[in-house]
């Protein structure tokens, strides 16, 4: 930690040649892992990642540098090279600094990771790999993995803010592969939250690994998926993650700012089925994408992106907007100190609706019923996507039918949020991490079951 008075000369000496703003940022972030291979003991790791991150804004430029030597020189030279790239006219001064601590926020912990020996875990993957291994033999690997982490960090800048963090976050991972001569196919779930070891006492790795060994096998006794434009239901959960990746991103002032967002300017207008309300909510206690800050100190917030189709809000940061003279909305996030903070998504999901699930169902005529989804590629400009499905069924006569292997969901995320036409009441959320230019950062996707009409799918033979 810098002494008031350090932290003090280094902002001062950032803002020497006009910046209108300085920001230190440090990270001291512990984490362990264990991976289990086919019931093996693959690797067990632990490190600490530790540094300091200083950004200076001037007008419509940032400069950010990093380092993880943090004597005094070194901090000291760092903060003049970086007021070396600013000239301006104004001097800022520094306010006083008013320390906050949140280490008691949203992340209320119970059993500190570090006090759970690595038998214990190591015992808890190797059961689950057993319980895979036992569903089908057609199971032909598992990988089941366990990683915690206990970032704290510090974050000052020169408007007299110095507020302290702390972020427990620990997550699982389940999957298993069934093959056969010539085909894999792969279960795949991964459960995680803003919690210590007590998340294991809230979910059961067994009961995932024997899902994730039926879904493998299901899929891979299962026909090639049809093509065409068909309706399609996409279940709860990780459901949501078409709506993160198409939607979510361009909705983040990164890219609105630059005009780089097919909801750019349209703050007021109908850009979804009246049906769809879409939130991001950091506060949630205990989720894998909740914060207690962001990464610039700004509260976390809950904030409705759209309402009965409606866009309401946008995600922002400091710095991008800034450009768009948009309020904060804590948002600025970052994978590390080595990462510039902007615009990112915490837990974002569309809310339930009034439908029933079985109704959907019900009332699809013939249509593709998506019950996980995997990855996929998206065009943030555009919002154009092309999603895999892990694990999908025929609708046929509002009925669940036989299973498809290799189906696609091929759209734009602005056309997918005007044909849903059906949400259901029963909404669930899923852990991920999420990639963008300031770094990997976990966040909750989710959504009810909804169905989309007239969705293009993508099959293969």
């Amino acid at each position: 930690m810098l002494s008031r008075r350090i932290a003090y000369n280094i902002l001062d000496t950032a803002l020497a040649t006009g910046a209108d703003f300085a920001e230190i940022f440090i990270e001291n972030n512990v984490k362990n892992s264990i991976a289990v291979i086919n019931g093996k003991v693959d690797k067990a790791l632990s490190g600490r990642d530790f540094g300091l991150g200083l950004r200076v804004i001037c007008g419509d430029r940032a400069i950010y540098v990093y380092t993880n030597d943090i004597s005094k020189d070194n901090l000291m030279k760092m903060a003049k090279d970086a007021a070396a790239s600013v000239k301006a006219n104004t001097r800022c001064l520094i306010k006083s600094f008013e320390k906050i601590d949140y280490t008691n926020g949203v992340g209320e912990i119970v059993i500190m990771p570090d006090t759970v020996k690595k038998k214990t875990i190591a015992d808890m993957l190797r059961s689950a790999s057993s319980v895979a291994f036992a569903y089908d033999d057609a199971i032909s690997q598992t990988q089941m993995s366990y990683m915690d982490s206990v970032q704290d960090v510090c974050i000052i800048n020169s408007e007299g803010l110095w507020s302290t963090d702390r972020r427990i976050r620990t997550r699982a991972s389940v999957s298993a592969v069934a093959s056969n001569e010539s085909e894999k196919q792969t279960g795949y779930f991964a459960p995680g939250a803003m919690s210590g070891f007590e998340l294991y006492q809230q979910i059961d790795l067994n009961k995932l690994a024997k899902e994730a060994a039926s879904s493998a096998v299901t899929m891979l006794k299962a026909a090639p998926c049809p093509s065409g434009k068909m309706d399609v239901i996409m279940d709860n959960g990780f459901g949501g993650v078409i709506f993160h990746e198409a939607c979510g991103h361009g909705l983040e002032v990164t890219a609105v700012s630059k005009n780089a967002s097919v909801f750019a300017g349209k703050l007021g207008e109908k850009i979804a089925s009246e049906k769809v309300t879409a939130i991001d909510d950091g506060t949630m206690k205990g989720k894998w994408g909740s914060i207690n800050i962001d990464d610039e100190g700004t509260p976390s917030q809950c904030k409705v992106l759209i309402e009965n189709g409606i866009l309401k809000s946008y995600m922002s940061d400091r710095f991008n907007g800034k450009r768009m003279n948009y309020h904060l909305t804590g948002s600025s996030r970052r994978e590390s100190y080595r990462y510039m903070p902007v615009a990112r998504m915490t837990n974002t999901y569309i809310a339930a609706g009034s439908d029933k699930p079985e109704d959907i169902i019900s009332n699809t005529e013939y249509g593709l019923y998506a019950k996980y989804m995997g990855g996929g590629s998206v065009n943030p400009a555009s919002g154009e996507f092309n999603f895999a499905v892990n694990e999908a069924y025929i609708v046929r006569n509002g009925k669940i039918c036989e299973p498809v292997r290799g189906a696609t969901l091929i759209g734009k995320g602005a056309e997918v949020l005007m044909n849903i036409d059906m949400v259901g009441d029963n909404l669930m959320l899923a852990e991920g991490m999420c990639g963008a230019s300031s770094g990997s950062i976990p966040v909750c996707v989710g959504q009810p079951m909804i169905r989309v009409k007239n969705m293009t799918v993508g099959g293969r033979g």
